[in-house]
């Protein structure tokens, strides 16, 4: 879990990803389109990446997995909560106030 939180606290958004998973490659897109930046970890492809996905599940009770997302060191959640506060226009003012977009 430390590492967790220390991966998350070096980058105004982070992204726990699977390359295989649609929906992570939705999310990550998404930030894209916007213009931000975002920390992509794919969960399959990295050393230690098991252990991450572990603790995003038993620990932050993060189900599915991935995608899993942070933005300003806090936990959002999955594609459902990132396209619910996209939808509510709270993701736009939200990526702001993490220092991920500028305009």
């Amino acid at each position: 879990m430390e590492r967790v939180t220390k991966i998350v606290s070096e980058r105004p958004v982070v992204i726990f990803s699977k390359s295989s998973c649609c929906m992570s490659h939705s999310i990550k897109t998404l930030f894209c389109d916007f213009g931000v930046n975002p920390a992509v970890y794919e969960l399959d492809e990295i050393p230690r990446g098991r252990d991450i996905e572990q603790a995003l599940v038993s620990r932050l009770g993060c189900s599915p997995s991935v995608p899993t997302v942070f933005i300003g060191g806090e936990l959002v959640g999955g594609a459902n909560e990132v396209m619910s506060l996209h939808l509510n226009r709270s993701l736009i003012p939200m990526l702001k106030k993490a220092g991920a977009l500028w305009l």
